[in-house]
């Protein structure tokens, strides 16, 4: 440091800004312009508490909790991100309490289940899938399209777009993904190479059941659905998106009224053909049933 440049003495003060000033070993020439530049708020030096706010970019809102993951482009589209679970009913429950909603199926009394032909089943919720209170960490289903939609705007986000979806299932876009994923690769399940580990019905291994959760329903079809995040991580990170409940998509994007909308991914009440891309399926809007849950995504830049 040269003779000209200010050193720490029992004038400087030995903390905050003159402390930084000291330093960074200013000039005498420069230390005054920049005195008063800190103190119209103009510059901030390293170390200090005025730079380390400046430095941190503000969080986008995350009102549910969403743990986020990346998903790289395709060819010319945008990079997004996606929910690394299903909603759960613990994130249901922040918005419905936030907003007031009430669903299509707490207001019909309750939501539906296939046996043999629709049935309505009386208690059957978001919070009560199976008519009795879910655990926090379960998927929230029983939830209509609009509803879904409505939740991801909330939790700053939306409902993915088919195309977004099946990138996300399918194909590895983690830069170092764990062994046997590789980079770049498409698989045939969102599980990788086989089903194996999904949360479907009969070729998905035995843990399944196992991991089934019904809560004493009696079932005319399969065993029950999984705790969100208890199914190993596939394609991406991500659980889930094969089997376990089905998921609303944005497809056709933006339809209004009473068009179908795409469900993709199987379901625990299915076995694991359902899992593949090139299953499509499509239900009402307004359905409400045990087995349709979602997830959300985002822009990259967290600006939906």
């Amino acid at each position: 440091m040269s003779a000209d440049t200010h050193r720490l003495s029992p004038e400087w003060p030995t903390s905050g800004a003159g402390a930084a000033i000291a330093r960074v070993g200013l000039k005498k020439g420069q230390t005054m312009a920049l005195t008063m530049l800190m103190m119209m708020g103009l510059v901030a030096l390293p170390g200090t508490a005025a730079a380390a706010s400046a430095a941190a970019a503000p969080a986008p809102p995350n009102p549910a909790g969403i743990d986020w993951m990346p998903i790289a482009p395709a060819g010319g589209a945008a990079a997004f991100d996606i929910a690394r679970t299903e909603t759960t009913v613990a994130q249901f429950r922040r918005f419905a309490q936030a907003t007031g909603t009430v669903t299509r199926a707490e207001r019909a009394g309750g939501g539906q289940v296939y046996e043999a032909g629709w049935t309505t089943k009386p208690g059957w919720t978001w919070a009560r899938p199976f008519g009795v209170p879910a655990a926090d960490d379960e998927p929230a289903v029983h939830i209509d399209f609009t509803e879904a939609q409505a939740f991801c705007r909330w939790a700053g986000g939306r409902l993915p777009t088919d195309a977004q979806w099946v990138r996300a299932a399918y194909t590895e876009t983690r830069p170092a993904p764990p062994a046997p994923l590789q980079r770049g690769k498409t698989y045939p399940f969102p599980t990788g190479d086989s089903p194996a580990g999904a949360q479907c019905l009969g070729d998905c291994g035995a843990a399944a059941d196992a991991r089934a959760v019904r809560h004493g329903a009696n079932l005319w079809r399969g065993r029950g659905h999984a705790a969100v995040g208890t199914t190993p991580a596939g394609v991406n990170g991500l659980h889930d998106m094969g089997a376990n409940a089905w998921e609303w998509v944005d497809e056709p994007p933006g339809a209004a009224g009473s068009a179908e909308r795409r469900t993709r991914g199987g379901s625990w009440w299915y076995g694991s053909g359902q899992m593949r891309a090139d299953h499509l399926q499509g239900k009402p809007p307004e359905t409400t049933v045990v087995y349709i849950g979602f997830r959300c995504a985002r822009s990259a830049a967290a600006t939906p």
